[in-house]
């Protein structure tokens, strides 16, 4: 595909922050990419710029400036890239975890879990061992789940895939649908965006104890978005503060009838789950993010079908290039 060269759109911007700023004031929310091309994703690297998951596949918005078609009909929803700058990308479509290599090799690292079909792997982290963890939940129809407990009961959890190839439930039931998903800095904590949007459903960030060998322990509750639309995707800087997407800026009634959980970036403490500042984002539904550029301040966001970016005082955590 021909690339299309796109003009900038610089968006006011209202940011709610303390006093120790968290977002560079003054500055604004810009538009990079059009509508369509950035469902979700995004996921940065020096030489190809951002890739994002939009309805064509995955979209590459590239340093210069032009926007193109990367990998065509990918059918993608989170992208990530690991120590060694591949692309491990969580494709509900097909019902997979793939790994494209730097020269486009595309390696499925898994696509069922004890003989049966995930529900839709959504999004994923890499820990320091190189150990992949995603989400899967189910949105939309509901008929063709596979992933059960013992007593016939849905799973919407998180798995994890080992160096080796094997593959572990680490969380089952223990959330309501597993979204979102981070594993921290230093390898003890697991978030997890436990996003249920139907009527009563869960909207809640949670915190779980990650041991050594990959499993989780004890879990707690960092923040609660209540009636509105709950937490999508995570990252943290530098300082371990949690950017989450979530919120809707047009409530959603019956499931999502809260009108003052607007959709944005939450900025949030990792320890006690304060809301440090939030980041509005005009484009319903905000759904993750990601930090890049060559001082890794840059906050790459998509809402919408559209590619944001803006500014912050803090470097985000980016496994590639490594440092």
């Amino acid at each position: 595909m021909r690339p299309l060269v796109l003009s900038l759109l610089v968006l006011p911007a209202a940011f709610a922050q303390d006093a120790d700023p968290i977002f560079e004031p003054g500055a604004k929310l810009t538009v990079l990419a059009a509508k369509d091309s950035a469902g979700e994703g995004p996921a940065w690297d020096p030489e190809l710029g951002v890739l994002t998951s939009g309805h064509a596949g995955v979209h590459r918005f590239s340093p210069d400036g032009t926007s193109s078609v990367w990998r065509e009909k990918a059918g993608t929803n989170g992208l990530l890239f690991d120590r060694q700058g591949r692309l491990i990308a969580c494709e509900p479509v097909a019902r997979r975890v793939t790994r494209t290599d730097r020269d486009g090799k595309v390696t499925v690292l898994t696509d069922s879990f004890g003989g049966k079909k995930y529900n839709q792997p959504n999004d994923l982290t890499v820990d320091s061992k190189g150990r992949v963890y995603f989400s899967d939940p189910r949105y939309g129809p509901r008929d063709d789940m596979q992933q059960r407990d013992a007593a016939g009961n849905t799973i919407e959890g998180v798995y994890r895939i080992d160096p080796d190839g094997r593959v572990h439930r680490v969380i089952g039931r223990e959330v309501e649908r597993a979204n979102g998903v981070l594993v921290s800095a230093d390898d003890k904590f697991l978030f997890v965006a436990d996003n249920n949007n139907g009527v009563g459903g869960a909207r809640k960030l949670w915190r779980f104890d990650l041991k050594p060998d990959g499993t989780v322990g004890d879990k707690k509750l960092l923040y609660d978005w209540g009636t509105g639309r709950g937490p999508d995707g995570v990252k943290q800087d530098a300082k371990g503060r949690l950017y989450v997407a979530g919120g809707l800026n047009k409530p959603n009634p019956p499931a999502e009838p809260a009108a003052d959980v607007k959709g944005g970036i939450y900025v949030i403490d990792p320890a006690d789950g304060k809301k440090l500042a939030f980041l509005p984002v005009p484009t319903d539904e905000v759904t993750n993010c990601a930090f890049g550029g060559a001082d890794r301040r840059t906050l790459y966001v998509t809402g919408g079908g559209v590619l944001y970016s803006t500014r912050t005082t803090t470097p985000g955590r980016v496994l590639w290039p490594v440092r």
